[in-house]
This record gives structure tokens, sequence and C-alpha cells, in this order.
């Protein structure tokens, strides 16, 4: 899935200190020399069990990409929508750690039943769920928000009905009544999947907010974003673009028909606009109202210093690794980059140990010496390459010259403002080796669409993937798989990357019935796409939130790279809050 855009870095000394200080050895940001202080938490809720009741509040520099589930594929907005507004299929396990990349059942009784050799997938749904006007969930609503998430109105959503359902080529959603035959539902509570292909890894993708349901009545087109309609605990009570969203409980929806979700406050309010900097130094007071807030964004690596060393407020610290790979991703398709020779002189000039720097240092971020993350890996990347984390120019400059560009290239790189910093690092060592950027910022809610548009984008783009799941099927063909590339609402596939032979193996592997075979298939594969260099890994970070000391059962949902687990987090004395 799309990685969250991150809030405003910058590279002061200050924090770099900070970080080096806090007991991880080495600049390369492999591993760590002693304990961490960044990740005392990990693994675990902070601040006991909630109480019902009360107001939660979420400071936020930026307004969400999507929340139409039909177009919600950016990991935090993604936990937020499926964990508060509405039910999938089935979702990720409320817990801490990797407990909570468990699937569990949510609107249907169970995983899914297979048939045909895992071509056919069938869900029956629980009774008694309801929307926020009572209305029951059916069936067919599941079908219906899983074809209009194909129309082209509608961009952003997961691709993984495009991908597996049969018939899905050219389908273009359910205007004009036009309907797939491929999702079927014989009653109001079955809906059954045909697939193009076997596949046994199709429970996981239902955990997608397109599969989630929306009744035709409600669907208002690209005006759904602003108020999608509720079949979880909470419903928009009002939202306000770009500045507050205020969520009330669902009255219709029941604790008895859903085991993942806690639901302890009374209202959620999302204030957004707000600076960075205010937001942490906010929370790192905790005062009045703030108390019961938590961040919606990573706390900045400034502001480290101000929370490392202070035992108090670390304590109140939650830093889950992302699992998500930040890449430098090049358009493969149009000069200078349609050179492998060039893209490799990108591999070799980026000096990713600045990059780290620019990141806050190695107690919050990993340097990525392969696309997939370690986890996908065994728990380690591989260094196929032998590159050093400083770079190297001069191979970088021969490789040019090689390419014919003997006096280097100048290019354009599109990143969120909130990856400024981490730019500026990447700007300054290419230009070392001749690879002149210059550097065009997007506010973060407009990063995705800006990116996805394949004929107006730069040639160079700083974005990452995260996996659904843990499984190469669902990292390296959402990222290196020409056949899926839209040109408008492009996801994944940024440097728009079209390789027979790799697309021949993505078929191979996926066809693989051991499962064994097939991670390691995947593994080679990121090896050899690499090598080819249509973008250079740099990073996975961590997601650091410092909480209010009003604030109790939050953790890192590592299935949402890091982000809070909106599911379970409330208040200690909800009497306390207010909003």
């Amino acid at each position: 899935m799309k990685k969250r855009t991150l809030i405003a870095v910058a590279t002061a000394l200050a924090a770099t200190t900070a970080f080096g200080a806090a007991g991880c050895s080495g600049s390369k940001g492999h591993g760590s020399g002693g304990k961490n202080p960044a990740t005392a938490n990990q693994g675990a809720a902070v601040g006991g069990t909630p109480q019902k009741g009360g107001t939660l509040t979420v400071l936020s520099n930026q307004d969400f990409t999507h929340l139409d589930p039909a177009r919600n594929w950016v990991v935090s907005d993604m936990d937020f929508g499926t964990r508060l507004l509405y039910r999938t299929l089935v979702t990720y396990k409320a817990a801490p750690g990797t407990a909570g990349g468990e699937l569990v059942p949510d609107l249907a009784t169970d995983l899914g039943t297979p048939s045909n050799g895992t071509k056919t997938w069938t869900f029956h749904l629980k009774k008694g769920i309801k929307y926020e006007d009572g209305t029951p969930v059916t069936a067919q609503d599941i079908k219906y928000n899983v074809e209009r998430s194909f129309s082209p109105d509608l961009p952003g959503g997961s691709d993984y009905a495009a991908r597996y359902l049969a018939g899905a080529e050219g389908y273009q959603g359910p205007a004009q009544g036009k309907h797939l035959n491929s999702i079927k539902t014989p009653d109001d509570h079955t809906v059954v999947f045909e697939l193009r292909k076997p596949f046994a890894e199709f429970p996981n993708a239902t955990v997608m907010p397109n599969f989630a349901p929306t009744p035709k009545e409600q669907d208002k087109g690209p005006q759904y974003d602003n108020r999608p309609f509720s079949s979880g605990p909470y419903k928009i009570e009002s939202y306000q673009r770009g500045k507050k969203l205020v969520l009330v409980r669902n009255t219709h929806w029941a604790a008895s028909t859903d085991a993942v979700r806690k639901a302890y406050p009374d209202k959620l309010v999302v204030v957004m606009g707000l600076k960075a900097n205010q937001i942490d130094d906010r929370l790192i007071a905790s005062q009045g109202p703030d108390a019961s807030a938590v961040s919606w964004g990573a706390l900045r690596p400034e502001s480290a210093a101000k929370v490392l060393p202070n035992a108090e407020v670390r304590k109140r610290l939650i830093a889950e690794s992302t699992n998500c790979t930040d890449m430098v991703q090049m358009h493969t398709g149009k000069a200078p980059f349609d050179e492998v020779k060039v893209r490799q002189a990108v591999q070799y000039a980026l000096d990713k140990d600045s990059v780290l720097t620019a990141s806050g240092g190695p107690a919050f971020n990993d340097l990525s010496t392969a696309y997939m993350p370690a986890t996908l890996f065994d728990g380690k990347q591989p260094d196929t390459l032998k590159i050093p984390a400083t770079g190297d120019v001069a191979k970088a400059k021969q490789l040019l010259k090689e390419a014919g560009k003997p006096d280097g290239v100048e290019t354009k790189m599109t990143v969120s403002t909130g990856d400024k910093g981490r730019a500026e690092a990447i700007q300054q060592s290419l230009g070392k080796a001749g690879i002149k950027v210059t550097i065009e910022t997007v506010d973060p809610s407009a990063f995705y669409a800006t990116i996805g548009d394949t004929k107006n984008r730069t040639d160079m783009v700083y974005t990452g993937w995260c996996p659904d799941y843990p499984s190469g099927s669902t990292f390296l063909p959402f990222v290196f798989d020409g056949r899926f590339i839209k040109e408008k609402g492009n996801s994944g596939n940024h440097s728009l990357f079209r390789d027979k032979p790799t697309m021949r193996r993505m078929d191979d592997i996926a066809a693989m019935t051991d499962a064994k075979h097939a991670n390691a298939a995947w593994r080679k594969l990121d090896g050899e796409i690499l090598a080819k260099s249509p973008a250079v890994p740099v990073l996975v970070r961590r997601w650091p939130l410092v909480l209010g000391t009003n604030i109790a059962g939050a953790y890192g949902q590592t299935s949402f790279g890091g982000q809070l687990d909106y599911a379970t987090v409330g208040l200690k004395a909800p009497s306390k809050s207010k909003g």
C-alpha cells in the first residue's frame, strides 16, 4: 500500500546529536549498539486500559488523502477509516507487535472459503450489522463498493480487485448499470468472488477499504470522500476539509458483532492545519486539553532532543517500524532514465547516510539495501549491490560517462512538503556526481494525485511502498509490474517500469503453490530488479508518536505502518477531556 508522507524534517545538528546518543552504533542504521530509548515501548500498549467516554483529539498538520473507502489506500488513512468509519470483510487483530498482523473476521463470519483451486472465494456476512441510519449492511453493498473503485472518477484505491477479479479488464465502474459478473451475491449475506487466476492470499486483500460496504443510494461520486456512510463505530458529524473533522458515535453499531473495535471515546476531533513543530511542543508539554490528544503525523527529528533525554516524556513515546521502504523512483520510459546506466549512476551517487541524518538518524530509521523491507527477508535485508552507505561518486561518474553523459544530467524531483529535508540531502549527494536535481514540493494531501498523473509528473519522485501483508506478492508486483500503470491515479509503479522478463517472472512466482519457494523467489527477484535500478531504496522509517498524558491503550499498529491503532485507543480519565 502507499506509505503515508511524513511531516517536515530538518538536518538540525541538535537532532542528530540526540539520536546519536540514543545508543545506536554506526551511521549505517543497520543495528543497535545498545538499548534504543525510542523503541522502549515497542510491541506494547501505553497508558493502561482506557475508560469509556470523553473526547480524543487528534492534532494534524494536514488533511486526509481520501476517506472514501473506494479510494483509501494510504496506510494511516486506511487505519483511520477501517477502524472508525467502516468495516471490511476481514481485518487485522487489534494488538501490539506482530500479533497485529493476524487476520480476523470483521463483516464476515470467517476468513472466507476457497474453492476451484483458490479461484473462487465465498464470504458469509454476520447478521445484525447496520449503517448509521439503522439499515442493514448487505452483500450487494460490498459488491457495489468494489465496483465503484474501478471508476476513473474515483482514483487512488487498492488494485487487488483489478488485478485478480475475472472479467475486470477495461471495466469502468457501475455507471449506466454495468456490473462485474465475477462478484456474485446469491443472497443479502453471501458474496462470492470469481478470480481470473488462483490466489490463496485473497482474504488478505479483503482487508482493503474497497472491500467495505457502500449503499448505492448513498454514493455521491467524488463528493463521497467528504461524507462516507458509516458501518463502523463512529459517523461523521462535520468535516471542514483542511480544518476539522468531528466523529461521534454510530448508535447502530453493535459491539456484539465486532471483536476488534473497542470504541472507547464518545467523540474524536481531528484538528488540521497546525504547524508540525507546534504539535510536537504541545504534546510534549501535555497541558490542559492536549493531555487528551495524540498526533496524526510522526514526531519531527529535531524534536527528539526534547523527548529522548526526558524520562517522563519518553514513557509516552511509541515508535513502531513503518515496514515501508522509502524510494527514489525514476521515470524509466523517458530520457535520461530510460538508460539503465544513468539509473545505476543514481544508485551509486546517493549518499543514504545524509538522508538518514535528515531523517533524524539511526534511532528512528534503518537504511535500505533492498526494495522489500526486512520483514519479507526473515528480518534482515540483503545487500546485493554492496554500495557504501555514503555512496560512490567516482563509480557514478563512470556510469554516466559510459551512458554518454560525461557532463551529467538534469532532472526534477517531486516530494511531499514533509520530505523536503530528505530531498535536499538527495539533491546535494547526487549533485556531486553531476546529477542536478530541482526539487518540487507538493502538499501531502495532493501528493499522490500529483505523482499519479503520469503525463504531467516529474521524472523523479520520492515516495515509498508498504506490503499490505507479509508476502512479496504485495510489494514487488505493485511497485514494478508495468501492466497496471494508469494515466491518472497511478499507484506504486512510479518508475513506470515495464520490463517484460520481470513481469513474466512475477507471473511464474504468483503461480507457485509452495509458499516457501515463492518467498525465496520474490527475494531473488528483488535483487534482479535492483540491478536494473528503476528505483533506489533509501530508508525504512519508524513512526514516532508522543502521546498526551491522559491517553491509554495506545500502540503502533504494525499492519498500518506503525500508526496509532484507532481501534483501541482511548482516555485514562474521560472527564478530563474537552471537545
